[in-house]
C-alpha cells in the first residue's frame, strides 16, 4: 500500500462506549496493532477499540495526528531550522499532553500499551515516573498514585 493514498483513505475507529473517529489509515497505522490489521486486510471501514472509552480515544486519535503531521513536516523540510522547531513545538505538545489527572493518565497506559504506540507508552510512563521521583517518601507516592 502506498503511503500517498493511504494518508487519503480513512477508516473509523470505535470506542468502547460506541464514539467513533474518522482517521486517516496513515495516522491510524502509528499503532502497530490498527497497522498490522491494515496491512493484513483486516480492516472494514470501522475498526472497535475495546477496552478504550470515547474521551481517551478522542487523545489518542489527537497525539497520533499531531506525531504523524510532525513527522511529515520534519521529513518534507528542506531546512534544518523547520525541522528544530517543529521537534521543539512536538516536545512542547508531549509536555502538554501529559498534564492530565491520574486516572486520565493511567487510561491512557492502557491504551498506548493495547494499540501498541510505543513513543505514547514511553511518554506517559515516563510522566509516572517523573511524579515518583518528585516524592520524598514511599507514603506520599502511594498516597499520589492511589495505591
Amino acid at each position: 500500500m502506498s503511503t500517498a493514498s493511504s494518508s487519503k483513505e480513512t477508516i473509523v475507529l470505535r470506542s468502547c462506549d460506541g464514539e467513533e473517529f474518522k482517521v486517516g489509515k496513515s495516522v491510524a497505522a502509528g499503532s502497530k496493532t490498527i497497522k498490522h490489521m491494515i496491512e493484513d486486510d483486516c480492516v472494514s471501514e470501522t475498526i472497535p477499540v475495546p477496552n478504550v472509552t470515547g474521551e481517551i480515544l478522542s487523545k489518542v486519535v489527537g497525539y497520533l495526528n499531531r506525531h504523524h503531521h510532525a513527522s511529515v513536516i520534519i521529513s518534507e523540510a528542506a531546512e534544518d531550522d523547520t525541522k528544530i522547531e517543529e521537534e521543539e513545538a512536538l516536545e512542547d505538545f508531549d509536555s502538554e499532553f501529559v498534564k492530565v489527572d491520574r486516572k486520565t493518565l493511567y487510561d491512557l497506559i492502557m491504551a498506548a500499551n493495547y494499540l501498541d504506540i510505543n513513543d505514547l507508552l514511553d511518554l506517559t510512563c515516563k510522566s509516572v515516573a517523573d511524579i515518583i521521583k518528585s516524592h520524598n517518601n514511599v507514603d506520599d507516592i502511594r498516597a499520589d498514585l492511589n495505591f
